[in-house]
């Protein structure tokens, strides 16, 4: 389902993927409109972030198109998908602990040739950065973490930004923090899937919600939509 009218973003259609060889996406569809903010949510094994992995090309589709606008996706070879303007916040962050926050920046900027002006544009978002410049980045808060893993794929300057759970173990004033940039990224044109096990971190800033389970997209709902009737999430997820 997508609003007519709204110009895609990003348009997966009959994805099948495996881990190993166990099914795990059977014939996903989803819709990525532009400047919006769409929220994977399910229970745990549902096959959220393998939709994430498959649209980055970590793991690979068996069946299905990934297309980023007009461009087709699938089949391209992990390293050139940042390139071509999605970027990837895993669940876990992974950053490079013994570096400094200045220097795992750096590297989110080498990966697309960017330089000084990306550098400061995403340091705005993060002013808590700018603070922490020269700290390790293993030595950082959970949240002051999660604020570089996205700062760092930020430097890629993507069209697409998929962030896994990064809301997962954070103190209330982080999870704010997280939930402002990401509707900031939102008013700039990026375009967000947002992996959420936290019902009232999705309301709060998801356009969409769309439910996975079992390796399928069942439905997707507008937002308003839900706050008025939640049953979705009882539904797909057992909870209110």
């Amino acid at each position: 389902m997508t609003d007519i009218g709204k110009t895609q973003a990003l348009a997966v259609s009959g994805l099948d993927c495996f881990h190993g060889e166990v099914q795990v996406l059977y014939g996903l569809d989803l819709v990525l409109n532009k400047g919006e903010v769409l929220c994977l949510f399910g229970r745990n094994g549902a096959g959220k972030t393998t939709t994430l992995k498959a649209i980055m090309g970590l793991i690979p589709a068996s069946a299905g198109s990934i297309r980023l606008g007009d461009q087709e996706l699938t089949g391209l070879p992990a390293h050139e998908v940042p390139r071509a303007g999605v970027a990837y916040v895993p669940q876990g962050r992974r950053l490079f602990a013994e570096m400094t926050v200045a220097e795992n920046i750096e590297i989110g900027l080498m990966a697309r040739g960017k330089g000084k002006a990306t550098r400061e544009r995403v340091l705005d978002l993060f002013p808590l950065l700018r603070q922490r410049l020269r700290q390790r980045s293993g030595t950082l808060s959970g949240g002051e973490q999660q604020m570089l893993a996205m700062a760092r794929a930020l430097c890629l300057e993507p069209r697409v930004l998929l962030l896994d759970e990064p809301t997962e173990g954070l103190m209330p004033s982080m999870i704010a923090k997280i939930r402002e940039t990401v509707s900031t990224l939102r008013e700039l044109g990026v375009s967000t899937i947002l992996v959420e096990q936290r019902v009232d971190a999705v309301l709060s800033v998801a356009d969409r919600v769309s439910f996975i389970e079992n390796g399928r997209n069942r439905e997707t709902v507008d937002v308003e939509h839900l706050r008025a009737d939640p049953s979705a999430v009882r539904r797909y997820v057992g909870v209110g």
